[in-house]
């Protein structure tokens, strides 16, 4: 595949966040040993940049990431892609608004996939991040893109940007691999607070206008390029 200049420019530039960001999934308590990933897409290709399969967070660095096209094919890289590359892949040939795809064996998220229930949108940080409930994901084996298509037939026509694939674990995503790793660290949080608020009794769910006008707010008004504050 000849790749040009200035893909090659975005390319490295990629390698270098999409290394960057892995950093933040231990941090936030989201992976164990060398589970997870991040991923972006190569804006003006059919590329995309992710994790080696089986790599110490301790040694990723840009270098290590691998690029493969939006079949899961090696294209560049001196490792192996991650096992969950065809779903990535597979997300990003069928949603073009996706830019970044975070997976985690985040523990409250994962444990809410065995399940088989959404996590109702009981906090207003739900409303604002996600939408509404995040929803649960077909089960699917690990090796093909049965896991990616799980992903888009759960997410299309959804507000959220998270899924909790059955039996498994969530898959977030984002404009970019930013805004996914965002996603993968807030659903860790509210499924955290939400399953402490069962321990107590029954969360009381937010009416839907209600959620509605929360996530508008913090989509289109909230921070820096807004015109309010926000709440936090």
């Amino acid at each position: 595949m000849t790749i040009s200049q200035q893909i090659r420019s975005t390319i490295d530039s990629l390698r270098a966040q999409v290394a960057e960001l892995h950093a933040e999934l231990p941090r936030n308590g989201l992976v164990i040993w060398t589970a997870g990933n991040v991923s972006a897409r190569v804006p003006g290709a059919d590329l995309m940049v992710i994790k080696p399969s089986g790599v110490s967070y301790d040694e990723l660095d840009a270098d290590a990431m691998v690029v493969t096209d939006l079949h899961g094919n090696l294209v560049e890289g001196n490792h192996l892609p991650s096992s969950d590359t065809a779903a990535a892949a597979y997300v990003y040939r069928h949603l073009a608004h996706v830019g970044g795809v975070v997976h985690t064996h985040s523990p409250y998220a994962t444990a809410w996939s065995t399940l088989g229930i959404p996590v109702p949108c009981v906090l207003t940080m739900m409303a604002d991040e996600f939408g509404g409930d995040i929803p649960i994901g077909p089960f699917a084996l690990i090796g093909d893109d049965s896991i990616g298509k799980g992903i888009v037939d759960t997410l299309r026509g959804s507000r959220s940007r998270a899924v909790l694939m059955a039996n498994h674990g969530p898959f977030t995503i984002g404009k970019d691999a930013k805004d996914a790793v965002k996603a993968a660290v807030m659903c860790e949080d509210v499924c955290r607070t939400v399953a402490l608020a069962r321990q107590l009794g029954v969360p009381h769910p937010i009416p839907q206008s209600d959620i509605d006008s929360l996530f508008d707010r913090y989509q289109n008004i909230y921070g820096q390029d807004g015109h309010t504050d926000g709440n936090s």
